[in-house]
């Protein structure tokens, strides 16, 4: 064989041989922990996520998706991120707080969101993105927010005044500011983790908690309060997070795909998330195992005339400036606080 035959068809084989090699690299892995159901906002964007990133990349990247504190509850699966054990997270606004980036804690204020539209001003805007950059000392790097929904409150009495909150066990996310808000109420908070919280409910270690309906659906907590008031008092979201290390170590053509996947999953999430509440909301009306009470407008101002002072309350520990920032949002829409 001719020497420039030989060379010709080596080199077919080892390019043979190396596509053999690249077809046969295991996939990149990304571990999804969350701690609510499959059937919730989260829980469908996470799948959706994964859907989407595992055909995009054809293959070269695997998401496992846990579910429901399969594999860390809320106080492990951060730890769990930084260390690597885990990639991605999609934990709830107020777990930064503990972290050590209090300024995560605004999204807890009450009645910081007037409506939907400031909320998206915020968390699509340059502020809401300049938060997401405060991770990244922590090893962390902010991809996205997601909506879960506004809160109301449930307990085995009434609250239809502030009052009727005095002496009631409220199990809370760990956030001084979500326990600032209940004591503003006279209540006690019990921080908990969110996969503990119905054995809690039905035992009576608490009396009452606060999430959005799809939450308190979906956990099967109306089957273990008697009351709730919609109240949408305050906010709960998500930010879809990823460790740093993992993150920046992926081949840029991975990384801009896994970024256009979790942009399009965002957008879904936050689209289907009143839909969500609102169906999770009409199940539990029908179930009639808890009775949900509506607010008046009398009782509303009254609400909210006991939680305001507590944005006043925390500005030393998440930021005059910061929170008159989402002041400043809100009245570009026409509200005032």
């Amino acid at each position: 064989m001719k020497r420039s035959t030989f060379l010709a068809c080596l080199t077919a084989a080892l390019m043979l041989s190396g596509t053999a090699m690249a077809q046969q690299a295991p996939p990149i892995v990304i571990k999804f922990s969350h701690v609510v159901a499959p059937d919730t906002p989260k829980g469908k964007a996470a799948e959706f996520f994964r859907k989407l990133a595992e055909e995009r990349t054809k293959g070269r990247v695997k998401v496992e998706v846990y579910p429901n504190s399969q594999l860390y509850k809320d106080k492990e699966e951060m730890e769990a991120l930084q260390l690597g054990a885990v990639q991605m997270l999609a934990p709830s606004l107020a777990k930064f707080g503990p972290l050590g980036v209090k300024e995560f804690e605004v999204f807890d204020l009450p009645y910081i969101f007037p409506s939907k539209d400031v909320l998206r001003a915020v968390t699509e805007g340059p502020l809401g993105l300049s938060l997401l950059k405060k991770l990244e000392g922590k090893g962390i790097i902010g991809l996205a927010y997601w909506d879960n929904g506004f809160k109301i409150m449930s307990a085995n009495k009434p609250l239809k005044k502030p009052d009727d909150f005095k002496g009631v066990k409220m199990r809370i996310q760990s956030s001084k500011v979500l326990d600032a808000e209940m004591r503003s109420l006279g209540a006690l908070p019990q921080v908990m983790a969110f996969s503990e919280v119905y054995q809690a409910l039905q035992t009576g270690v608490v009396d009452g908690t606060e999430n959005p309906p799809s939450n308190m659906f979906t956990q099967k907590m109306h089957e273990v309060q008697k009351y709730a008031t919609i109240s949408n008092h305050g906010y709960l979201g998500y930010a879809v997070i990823v460790n740093k290390k993992f993150w920046e170590g992926l081949p840029s053509d991975i990384r801009a795909t896994l970024e256009g996947a979790m942009n399009e999953a965002s957008r879904f999430a936050n689209a289907i998330a009143q839909t969500e509440n609102d169906d999770a909301l009409k199940a539990m009306q029908a179930s009639g195992k808890t009775e949900f009470y509506t607010l008046t407008a009398d009782e509303a101002a009254a609400w909210r005339k006991a939680m305001l002072p507590v944005h006043a309350d925390m500005e030393k520990r998440v930021g005059k400036e910061l929170i008159d920032a989402f002041y400043k949002e809100a009245a570009k829409l026409g509200f005032k606080n």
